[in-house]
């Protein structure tokens, strides 16, 4: 009984190290849908969508680099333990070599400095040759665990603020499946947006469309 009870531990664990595997859907600059697992970048931390650095959205811009890099390939994530939101920490790849060592590279994403230091190195390069998040010295940027503790610190509640005015949709994920809330409808002002949960905003119906929501009945 003791050598069943062992080996069926061996599988649990093995299966719980299994890679992940799939094609991926882009949430924010450092988290991917695969096959319907939601994955935190291993060691990277980009700016949240919708934050703002200066005059510009570098939030939405790292998303779409993030996109980018990824090319519609299917992707490829190493296991790793979860966080506090149920996601799986992970190294990931779509087949041109690891998406966070990447990101940070093309200056679009941070080092971790708080859990890891794999890609401090990378975060160095970027700054010195003032690429993406570096323009102009990276006036106007914010670290994102700087801007999350000032909007927790004003009050501001998770998912109110837009990125853009003129991106106020909101992309909400609910038993109903995937449904876009419009300014001035009834549950718009209700309507919170968590992209660890793949909600996001949407500029515009087209775009909400195009992604697969479909627009809130009332």
């Amino acid at each position: 009984m003791l050598r069943i009870c062992s080996l069926i531990v061996l599988i649990l664990a093995g299966a719980a190290q299994a890679d992940v595997r799939g094609a991926a859907r882009v949430i924010d600059g450092d988290t991917l849908d695969v096959a319907g697992v939601q994955i935190r970048l291993f060691g990277v931390d980009a700016p949240e969508l919708g934050q703002p650095c200066g005059d510009w959205s570098c939030g939405r811009w790292a998303r779409d680099e993030l996109a980018r890099l990824i090319g519609g390939r299917q992707v490829t994530c190493s296991a790793g333990a979860q966080d506090r939101y149920g996601r799986l920490l992970a190294r990931c790849d779509a087949g041109r070599g690891d998406l966070g060592l990447a990101m940070v590279q093309r200056g679009a994403a941070f080092a971790y400095r708080r859990y890891a230091t794999d890609y401090v190195g990378a975060e160095r390069q970027a700054r010195a040759s003032e690429r993406g998040l570096w323009r102009d010295g990276g006036r106007g940027v914010t670290l994102p665990e700087d801007f999350r503790a000032a909007q927790q610190e004003a009050g501001v509640p998770p998912g109110r603020v837009p990125p853009r005015a003129d991106c106020a949709i909101k992309g909400n994920v609910s038993d109903s499946g995937r449904v876009y809330h419009l300014p001035g409808q009834r549950d718009y002002d209700r309507t919170r947006i968590d992209p660890a949960r793949g909600e996001r905003w949407f500029c515009s119906e087209a775009e909400a469309r195009a992604a697969g929501w479909r627009r809130a009945r009332r």
